[in-house]
């Protein structure tokens, strides 16, 4: 997988889509929606190894696609609806999340924890052998020490879903995403991070968005070498989609 070949993945023929295997993945996307997740969307339909992708989200993406199966749900709160959409599937990449300081603290929690530790449950239920894909962040802290809330909840639900008995969970941990296409920045900080002399000055931390998404498109179909957690620093990302 190449970080160069960035044309538009929903253009694939016919043959591509419609030439499903037995070694074929069945993958679960949780926030299409978003820019990561809309990215990763976007090369599960153009993975040949990919056989089925289930989008599932609080509203339809517009998108008509032989692999795409589009789930409409509300309440993350509870997923136990889910429990026959999230059946025989190999792989989930889960990147539902928040922006620290666009909804309160409370909510911030909910959605980074309880939304996730949710869906995990009853995904398990549902596919136990399945891998789990999570976008975390850069400087998710584990222990619960950090004074920054986005840290400590990452940390919180990666602790979680480690400990939750998946065959593999895979923690992607970027620094910077980098939006490649132009968008109204959620504050000034992040306008400044977007700005070419801090990819120049810091390479290693920044990654592109849909760079970010290719390679948790192709880790939870191809896997890698570690079979239970496995924490992917942005260092660590970036030689995947090299």
């Amino acid at each position: 997988m190449t970080a160069t070949n960035r044309g538009d993945p929903l253009s694939a023929s016919a043959s591509d889509t419609n030439a499903a295997t037995d070694a074929q993945k069945n993958l679960v996307i949780v926030g299409a929606t978003g820019m990561v997740g809309g990215y990763a969307l976007r090369y599960a339909l153009e993975h040949p190894a990919v056989g089925r992708v289930t989008a599932i989200g609080r509203r339809k993406l517009g998108i008509l696609h032989p692999k795409l199966k589009d789930v409409l749900h509300q309440d993350f709160a509870d997923c136990s609806a889910l429990a026959e959409v999230l059946s025989d599937q190999h792989a989930a990449i889960f990147c539902l999340g928040a922006y620290t300081g666009t909804v309160s603290d409370n909510e911030l929690r909910t959605i980074t924890v309880d939304y996730t530790l949710e869906f995990a449950r009853v995904l398990h239920g549902s596919s136990p052998d399945a891998a789990f894909v999570f976008l975390s962040g850069s400087g998710a802290d584990p222990t619960g020490r950090s004074r920054m809330s986005f840290a400590r909840y990452k940390g919180e639900a990666e602790n979680a879903l480690l400990a939750t008995g998946f065959a593999s969970v895979y923690i992607f941990r970027p620094a910077y995403i980098y939006p490649v296409t132009s968008r109204r920045e959620p504050d000034f900080g992040y306008g400044l991070l977007r700005a070419p002399a801090f990819r120049l000055i810091f390479p290693h931390q920044v990654i592109r968005a849909d760079d970010l998404a290719r390679a948790m498109v192709d880790v939870a179909v191809r896997g890698t070498e570690e079979r239970q957690g496995l924490v992917l620093e942005n260092r660590d990302i970036q030689p995947i989609v090299e």
